[in-house]
Formats: C-alpha cells, sequence, structure tokens
C-alpha cells in the first residue's frame, strides 16, 4: 500500500493504493462498464472508473503484474501498512504524513525498495 500526494490523486478524493497481483483480479460483473483517463507525463498511472455509479478504480485495467487499486474501493480491510508516500512535493501543507513510511518527492524510483 502506498499513498499519493499529486493533484490528481487528492482531487479524485482518495490517495491511498493498494497494489493487487493482476492475476488475483477475478471480474463477476461490470467489466465493461469501465471507462479510463490516460493522464500526460510525469503521471504514470491511468485513472479508471465506473461508468455506471462514478467509483474511482485506480489502474484496474493495468497490464503490468500488479494492477493499482484504491485502498477505499476495498469492502475488506486490507492487513498491511502504508509503505510509502509518493509525490510529497505536492502535498498540501495542512496534510500532516503521520507515519514513517518512504517519502518520496515525485513518483516512486523504479526499482526502488519498499521494505
Amino acid at each position: 500500500m502506498g499513498t499519493c500526494h499529486c493533484s490528481r490523486c487528492r482531487k479524485l478524493g482518495a490517495s491511498s493504493f493498494v497494489f493487487v497481483d493482476r492475476q488475483a483480479v477475478k471480474w463477476v460483473r461490470g467489466r465493461d462498464q469501465v471507462r479510463s483517463f490516460t493522464p500526460p507525463p510525469p503521471y504514470r498511472y491511468r485513472r479508471t472508473f465506473c461508468a455506471v455509479c462514478g467509483t474511482s478504480l485506480g489502474d484496474i485495467l493495468s497490464e503490468a503484474e500488479s494492477v493499482l487499486i484504491p485502498a477505499d474501493t476495498l469492502d475488506e480491510r486490507p492487513e498491511i501498512g502504508n509503505r510509502f508516500h509518493a509525490f510529497v512535493a505536492e502535498k498540501p501543507p495542512w496534510y500532516g504524513i503521520c507515519d514513517d513510511a518512504q517519502q518520496f518527492a515525485g513518483d516512486v524510483p523504479a526499482g526502488a525498495s519498499l521494505d
């Protein structure tokens, strides 16, 4: 799990995301109702959402090994803690980071160890 502080995630209303193995995502119904938006760089994650109810779905249609899903959309609480904060340079001054997770001024660098 990680928290993004970029302006896009803040405007989405959710900024904590869980990385889920793409093979573990099982569609029951509604995949045909998912719409997406691809942002300009430096943002790399596409935004997907339900065309029926508007729920943000992160980058659930990603072809990567893991997909990014907003933690707030999960019915069950994940048994993990926050591992990082991305785009801390875009964080509003009123938001305080209250954990010891790694912080990155921009995106998490490729190959960064998040242990």
